[in-house]
């Protein structure tokens, strides 16, 4: 009883708030209905319901059956209360879900089946609080946590990913994914949950952060905890905790993988929707989960909860892990030369506002993006966001360490003499050639010489890079005050075997400026798949069969062959489909 696993109670004329109550609705010659409410804060699980009669003089219960206590978001009392119904909708009771990928400049789109209702997947997500480190470290106090949403949200965060204690996914950011399915040929998280019990809770192969996100949805909503997947674009993974993102080039303008720092392309996780007693009512709402693993917390790959309202007011003191969700969308950008003979490192540029742009997730009940950028900071670069950003700083004690990794003012206040970037010019899809203009400008009034030396990798969304693609390197002279274009041809010839899953593409130029500081000028590139155009024939009705007719056009001149056709929909598909087309 003190654990919350068991209670014993009568019979009773009112239903009791504040414990388990039953209460007689109606009685025939041979049958009783009583309804049963629980607390507000009950335990979720798996209980044995058995009943014992006083007047028969038995002493021992005769047992009813089990049934499955979960969160209620709709009873005003409970820790995960969302007084929105819409919302109670689409964060519960939805199973198909749109989340965002691509990068800052070109937002792309996918579905996920959550498919929380699906068959066995509530016993599944019972199975995996019952497989976390703490309930095998100690059983009877962690079921009894299981009635504290933020206790859950944390330990589900942990089993998601397989780190640790045997959980659902392992993670695989290589580009090379033998021996598991590549991270983006999933569309739903039923394949993945099935697929570990089948295989008696081994580690599904492979995942990349949208399915962790996607999978922890999935638990999550199935539990009754109102969650949703969450985009931030230009994402940091602040490795050492200082705030500060730190990127290597050489001086070929290759991306240097040196550095624990990086910034990824884009990264999901989660927000739950609980009150946070332990912080106060205005640090309840929307609370941060990640499943990925990044860092380790508390010793485990584990992260979160974290509200939100204390990441957009720098109280990174809080618990569960707002520094490192602070740095995701607001850490400080250094990007360096590095001289792999010497060790010397030269700092190029700086700069506060290229981290956490366009954070989105998918509208309530449209399929709409809904950018919730505001809700984690302040406009960047306004007054406000700074002092945010140095009240974050001051909690952690970096304002008043002395850092000798960081740059001087000297270093960062150096000005350029010129400026450059890259346009796009010409469709960004697979099976295209890729035309990018560089565009430097002279900022001065004497004429520059500049040696520039250009790159472009095929990298992971993480922005790893994976395998060089073309290099190429000129040397101009700009006239004062004026600007020059350079076209950029990479023909799909040449991309086509270094492309990973992901199709991404950094191109950087490292601009040598004689008598100046060099000027680092790069862009990611995603390139976007071939479109499958679906189309229903005829009218759907219910129990009735549908045709509906898929079409793929092949946008490259060369034959392709060994082709799968996979769909899945909830209660439209038995399982998934899988036509093979040769």
């Amino acid at each position: 009883k003190l654990a919350k696993t068991q209670a014993t109670f009568g019979i009773s004329s009112t239903v009791t708030k504040e414990s388990w109550s039953a209460v007689v609705q109606s009685t025939s010659s041979s049958s009783v209905t009583i309804s049963i409410s629980s607390p507000p804060n009950a335990v979720i699980g798996r209980y044995k319901l058995s009943v014992q009669s006083t007047s028969s003089g038995s002493s021992s219960p005769a047992s009813l059956g089990t049934f499955v206590l979960l969160f209620n978001p709709w009873s005003s009392g409970d820790d995960v209360f969302m007084p929105n119904k819409a919302e109670c909708e689409e964060y519960v009771l939805e199973e198909f879900g749109i989340i965002f990928a691509g990068n800052k400049n070109h937002i792309n789109s996918f579905g996920w089946n959550f498919g929380q209702f699906q068959g066995d997947i509530l016993n599944i997500c019972l199975s995996m609080m019952d497989r976390s480190l703490n309930y095998r470290q100690d059983p009877v106090t962690d079921v009894s946590h299981r009635n504290d949403p933020k206790y859950l949200g944390r330990v589900l965060s942990a089993m998601v990913n397989a780190n640790d204690d045997q959980g659902v996914l392992l993670g695989n950011w290589s580009g090379n994914y033998d021996g598991g399915k590549s991270p983006s040929s999933w569309t739903g998280s039923g394949e993945i949950l099935h697929n570990w019990k089948k295989s008696g809770f081994k580690p599904v192969r492979y995942g990349q952060c949208w399915v962790f996100a996607a999978v922890l949805t999935t638990v999550l909503r199935c539990l009754g905890i109102p969650t949703r997947t969450i985009t931030n674009f230009s994402s940091a993974h602040d490795a050492d905790g200082n705030l500060r993102v730190d990127e290597f080039y050489d001086a070929d303008g290759n991306h240097l993988d040196r550095a624990a720092d990086s910034i990824w392309n884009f990264h999901v996780w989660n927000e739950s929707w609980f009150s946070r007693s332990d912080l106060g009512p205005s640090y309840s709402g929307w609370q941060v989960l990640d499943a990925t693993p990044q860092e380790e917390s508390g010793g485990i790959y584990q992260c979160g909860p974290a509200s939100r309202n204390a990441i957009k007011e720098g109280d990174v003191d809080l618990d569960y892990d707002c520094p490192f969700v602070f740095a995701e969308v607001n850490a400080d950008c250094m990007y360096w030369n590095y001289d792999s003979t010497t060790g010397k490192k030269t700092l190029i540029f700086s700069k506060s506002t290229i981290i956490g742009q366009s954070i989105s997730t998918k509208a309530v009940g449209r399929d709409d993006r809904v950018d919730v950028t505001n809700d984690y900071k302040y406009e960047e670069g306004s007054t406000k966001e700074r002092e945010i950003f140095k009240k974050a700083r001051k909690k952690l004690g970096l304002e008043d360490k002395f850092d000798p990794t960081a740059p001087t003012s000297q270093e960062i206040d150096q000005k350029p003499d010129i400026s450059g970037k890259f346009k796009v010019d010409g469709p960004l899809e697979v099976g295209k050639n890729l035309s990018l203009i560089l565009v430097l400008a002279n900022l001065q009034s004497d004429a520059k010489t500049v040696h520039v030396n250009m790159t472009a990798w095929s990298t992971v969304y993480t922005r790893r890079p994976v395998h060089e693609i073309w290099k190429d390197s000129i040397s101009v002279t700009l006239p004062p005050k004026e600007e020059k274009q350079f076209p950029i041809k990479i023909p799909y010839t040449e991309y086509q075997q270094q492309l990973t899953t992901d199709n991404t593409i950094q191109v950087t130029a490292l601009c040598h400026v004689e008598g100046g500081i060099q000027v680092l000028v790069q862009r990611d590139i995603t390139l976007d798949n071939p479109s499958i155009d679906i189309q229903v024939l005829g009218e759907a009705k219910v129990n009735k069969e549908v045709d509906v007719e898929v079409t793929f056009t092949n946008p490259i001149d060369v034959e392709v062959t060994d082709c799968v056709l996979q769909a899945e929909g909830n209660d439209l598909l038995r399982g998934i489909l899988e036509i093979d087309i040769y």
